[in-house]
């Protein structure tokens, strides 16, 4: 009875409970845990729970947990995507009161006349600068590019920003005349949006070379940099630099300021929240009364017009930069299809960049890749062939296994079986499960979470190179190419290397060989994707330790991820370190089988060490090996860490292989999920063809 008693108190409890997801961190975090600690001191019946969210997978767990009713009440998000989750119907629409917001902040949040959401903060990018390295911040764009070179030197640089990054060139696009969104359509290819390249290109020239957001606020705390372009965030990495912050700079050619885009942080009540009217009161309070709060000790731009009549807000040159920045800051777009841009825009900044073609042809290439992904997804196809077709399966499989049951005897067995039950009722749900719910996935088209039944068209699409031509690096034909090469590559240089290490270390007169073991299993037990971004750091084109070996050598430094060549080279140095060692203790095993009265008779036969290795070592390590072969060449086809982490593909998606590349379709090109299991399925295909012809070829050799 008492048991009964706590948990109805406890699900009553839970269910009182205003779930609240956030990727906050630092500052912003402590803000929001104060204002949720006071008002569940002051709501003690309608308690908030936070929950932080990693920012990487953020959007995608909300879209995928709200639809189906394992969401929160509230998130915090930016505006980008609230016209896509409005139309996926996992956003209410909020009461607003618009008087009390800045009118930015509140126009971002308007669709087809109703508000979703309560606008929390501001966000933007600006100028930083040190002023300990320069005076004031620049005003124009030739004198901040003027500046830039001349304060460059071999140890420091006079600006650092993520110029590979679509959202950060949008300044430079909007100053000079060029944007995204012309009208009703998206257009990538414009000769002012060239003209913002050039520069783009220009004043990276004279900047730190492949700068990440960690780097740059490393460098920039180092006093190694004198300005920095980046948004409020940045101001959580300052440690040392007293930083101040002004507007970017005005356009020489156009007049026009170079404008970011504005992005509003709001607080959207999520579809299906169990307690509404608590949740949006909650809402209101976070956005109104702890506006001055999170403003003063939060240290963001916030979207309430009360917070910026106080006079410690007022007197905050941070916040005060930003606010003078909005002004010139552009809404981000409400186009339907602006997600699509962000990623052909960044390859064509990154082919600019590093000198591969003019603006004009990246832009044009950009265009083109923006054109091919939003392209209408295939016509609805009738599922009648389909359901017949799989309940057919369905019947044959079930006539199969009872007629196998038939046949078998399964008296006094029981126990066997029901040891054996958890196994399978894993695999049935961690395995088979999600294998049919993929394999139903790869029939259907997902646009804005509606999903329409298409058939095989997707496999056709793929198949037939119907997005991209089969030499392209985006086709599934040169990306199955790149992963052939790239498996068989890394399995020789496994094994060759294993297998000469073990060959070493069987010797009896190497000494320390138990500590030589040792050390050489290291890589193989270190997580794969720490290794991936510990080389990732190795092959840097400035701060790396192989390039500062090379200058070292009087050798030129080398672009690492600029050619393919040399991008495939650092994958595959990688992925050798991580994959010796498990060839090595397989081979130290079989060898330790291996009599060596076989290998003393065949030298006193004459025969030479290669003669030996070769007609009597090697045959018997070889039934050992094959295996581990099979696993290692599957294990590598699959070997997503270090492309993703690595390389990330480039050049131009040239070095990703089909595992990665069905990650991109899923998460970055519109969440394409359908396409996405269809390749998922082929590679499977390819791997089950490759296991039947390893398994033949195996049996056809243990006969002969």
């Amino acid at each position: 009875m008492l048991l009964a008693l706590f948990l109805v108190l406890t699900s009553w409890v839970q269910a009182a409970e205003i779930n609240v997801w956030h990727a906050y961190r630092g500052a912003e975090r402590a803000a929001l845990e104060r204002a949720v600690d006071d008002w569940n001191s002051a709501h003690p019946a309608d308690p908030v729970l936070p929950l932080a969210i990693p920012y990487d997978a953020y959007n995608t767990r909300l879209e995928a947990a709200i639809p189906r009713g394992n969401g929160p009440d509230l998130f915090i998000a930016s505006t980008e995507r609230v016209h896509a989750w409005q139309r996926a119907g996992i956003l209410q629409p909020a009461s607003l009161d618009t008087s009390q917001y800045l009118p930015a902040t509140h126009a971002a949040l308007k669709i087809e006349g109703e508000h979703y959401g309560w606008p929390l903060a501001f966000k933007c990018l600006a100028l930083y600068f040190n002023p300990e390295l320069i005076d004031a911040a620049p005003e124009t764009a030739e004198e901040l590019l003027e500046a830039a070179q001349r304060l460059g030197t071999e140890e420091r640089w006079g600006i650092a920003w993520e110029a590979t990054s679509a959202y950060h060139a949008a300044p430079w696009l909007h100053g000079f005349g060029g944007g995204v969104v012309e009208g009703e359509n998206i257009v990538l290819d414009s000769p002012e949006n060239a003209e913002a390249l050039r520069y783009i290109a220009a004043l990276a020239d004279v900047g730190p070379k492949d700068p990440t957001g960690s780097l740059i606020s490393q460098l920039f705390n180092e006093g190694r940099v004198a300005m920095v372009i980046n948004g409020p965030w940045f101001a959580g990495d300052l440690r040392e630099v007293n930083a101040e912050v002004a507007a970017l700079p005005i356009i020489n050619a156009t007049g026009e300021s170079a404008a970011p885009y504005v992005t509003v942080e709001a607080l959207f009540l999520a579809q299906g929240a169990s307690q509404p009217d608590k949740a949006a009161a909650f809402a209101r309070y976070l956005a109104n009364d702890r506006a001055i709060d999170r403003a003063v000790n939060g240290r963001q731009p916030v979207a309430a017009q009360v917070a910026w009549e106080h006079p410690d807000v007022i007197a905050d040159p941070l916040l005060a930069a930003f606010r003078t920045q909005v002004d010139t800051a552009k809404a981000m777009p409400a186009h339907a299809e602006f997600d699509q841009s962000w990623e052909p825009l960044a390859r064509a900044l990154r082919k600019t960049l590093r000198g591969a073609t003019t603006p004009e042809g990246a832009l044009t290439e950009a265009q083109t890749a923006f054109e091919i992904l939003t392209r209408p997804p295939p016509p609805p196809a009738n599922p009648t062939f389909y359901v017949l077709l799989a309940s057919l399966l369905v019947l044959t499989s079930c006539v199969v296994v009872w007629r196998w049951t038939r046949r078998q005897d399964f008296t006094g067995w029981g126990f066997a079986y029901r040891w054996i039950a958890p196994t399978m009722i894993g695999l049935g749900v961690l395995v088979v499960l999600p294998f049919v719910v993929g394999s139903a996935m790869s029939l259907f088209s997902h646009r804005d979470g509606e999903w329409t039944f298409i058939g095989l068209a997707h496999f056709f699409d793929i198949l037939f190179a119907r997005d991209w031509p089969a030499g392209h690096p985006l086709s599934f034909y040169f990306t199955l190419v790149v992963t052939v090469a790239w498996t068989a590559i890394n399995v020789a240089l496994h094994v060759a290397i294993g297998m000469g290490l073990a060959m070493i270390l069987r010797e009896p007169w190497v000494r320390l060989r138990g500590f030589w073991r040792v050390l050489l299993i290291l890589p193989w037990a270190v997580p794969s994707y720490i290794t991936a971004l510990v080389w990732k750091g190795l092959f840097h084109r400035q701060m790396g330790a192989i390039n500062s070996l090379l200058e070292w050598f009087g050798l030129e430094p080398v672009g690492w991820f600029d050619s393919f060549l040399t991008a495939f080279a650092a994958n595959l140095s990688t992925n050798t370190w991580l994959g010796f060692p498990f060839m090595m203790v397989v081979v130290l095993g079989a060898l330790q089988s291996i009599p060596r009265d076989l290998e003393e008779a065949a030298a006193l036969d004459g025969a030479s060490a290669w003669q030996r290795f070769r007609h009597v070592t090697f045959p018997m390590v070889l039934p050992v090996l094959t295996p581990a072969i099979v696993l290692g060449s599957v294990w590598t086809f699959n070997q997503f860490n270090i492309i993703y982490l690595v390389s990330a593909g480039e050049p131009d998606g040239s070095t990703e292989i089909l595992v990665t590349e069905a990650y991109r379709w899923a998460f970055t090109r519109g969440h394409r999920y359908g396409y996405a299991a269809a390749y998922a399925l082929l590679i499977f295909g390819t791997l089950i063809a490759y296991g039947t012809a390893t398994a033949r070829l195996t049996q056809g050799k243990s006969k002969s």
